[in-house]
């Protein structure tokens, strides 16, 4: 490879990355929206039950706590009230109804809620729209969050132990039979994120280091096989995480959820992959390739989702801890990866230009204009032919 495509590397690299960075802050208000579920809380939201209890009917906390979810198989529609003990939602046998004249319809939309619209009256005949082909919904539902800012008094008294805020209680309807949906809200102390940190910045460094071993040497190839060994590694963490945020709706919805709210987390996933095939077969541009997958790995995965480490309760269905490593894992491998290829790139290009400076020169070519001339038998020059008189006219 030449001097020049080398040293052009780094400038594509920062081209690259700061598109990314723009990308991410441009994108990352629509990707809140479209996933709608924090990257965690410090409360913990639970169903006790439904009182009384009904077969077929079965209610559960998805996504970290950000929504409710109920499934009615009972066989006939069960309707929630919303917060003026109006019809809101009705499950039916043949999918879910949206009442559109209950300001809850708006107001649960998303976490921070829609302001109503003023034909909004819950005093108005229920008006039901479909929104749903199966009995199951989900929803948020703000009687069953936190939802100030600040903790609850007794909380800020001992933020270090768990203790419960309050018993939550949403009413249902078995046609005219009064039902409740029972629960309850905790808060869970957050974990150190500083433990998270640290081991992420002191594996970044662990791999970085290995960009200081020269590429062409026989450990520099090893290491090569070891970083792409690496970004497999953080491939599949980026994909696990991705997975993860969406295995509490089933399989179908952990493979939507790749292409949707976890399009980025997936998206560098598979590159770092395609990295790690791509260095492993020896291309010319590995070290750039895996300067720019480690680099996405970092922001995409790791940076964004970074909020587990100082948070006590995460949006999948296993425990917190679990949630954290994958993270981790793509916090010090990107970022390894990241430092590993821009110290090869920086050698390869000092390399380069050492060559190129060391390189003989050929010997340069006489510079101007010669004019002609003659030399006479008596050693006099011949200035050239004489010039020729103009005339005029």
């Amino acid at each position: 490879m030449g001097a020049a495509p080398r040293r052009a590397y780094p400038r594509l690299l920062l081209a690259v990355v700061t598109g990314l960075l723009g990308a991410l802050a441009a994108a990352a208000p629509a990707a809140a929206h479209a996933g709608d579920a924090p990257a965690g809380s410090n409360y913990r939201s639970r169903v006790t039950g439904v009182t009384p209890a009904l077969p077929g009917l079965r209610a559960r906390v998805v996504e970290g706590g950000a929504r409710l979810e109920l499934e009615n198989r009972t066989g006939r529609p069960i309707q929630v009230l919303g917060y003026a003990g109006e019809p809101y939602l009705e499950i039916r046998p043949d999918g879910v109804y949206e009442n559109t004249a209950s300001p809850a319809t708006y107001l649960n939309r998303t976490l921070e809620g829609e302001t109503p619209p003023p034909g909004a009256d819950p005093t108005a005949p229920p008006s039901w729209r479909r929104v749903g082909t199966e009995p199951v919904v989900r929803w948020h539902d703000q009687r069953a969050r936190w939802l100030e800012d600040g903790p609850p008094p007794r909380v800020a008294a001992a933020p270090d132990r768990p203790q419960r805020v309050r018993d939550w209680v949403i009413p249902l309807r078995d046609g005219t039979t009064p039902l409740e949906l029972r629960g309850t809200l905790d808060w869970v102390p957050p974990p150190d994120p500083l433990l998270w940190w640290s081991a992420s910045i002191l594996g970044g460094l662990v791999v970085g280091a290995l960009g200081v071993l020269p590429r062409d040497s026989r450990p520099g190839r090893r290491a090569t096989v070891a970083l792409a060994g690496l970004a497999a590694v953080g491939g599949g963490a980026a994909l696990g995480h991705a997975l993860g945020r969406g295995a509490d709706a089933g399989l179908a919805g952990m493979l939507l959820g790749l292409v949707t709210t976890q399009l980025w987390p997936t998206v560098t996933g598979v590159a770092a992959l395609a990295a790690a095939a791509y260095a492993l077969a020896r291309r010319p541009a590995t070290d750039f390739v895996l300067t720019l997958a480690g680099t996405c790995l970092a922001l995409f995965t790791g940076v964004t989702n970074a909020a587990v480490f100082a948070r006590s309760v995460v949006p999948v269905p296993w425990p917190a801890p679990w949630a954290r490593v994958p993270v981790a894992v793509a916090l010090a491998v990107g970022g390894g990866l990241a430092a590993a290829g821009m110290l090869r790139l920086h050698a390869a290009s000092r390399a380069a230009t050492a060559a190129r400076r060391s390189r003989p020169r050929p010997p340069s070519a006489p510079s101007g204009r010669r004019r002609w001339s003659a030399v006479l038998p008596d050693g006099e020059r011949n200035p050239g032919p004489a010039p020729v008189a103009r005339r005029d006219g």
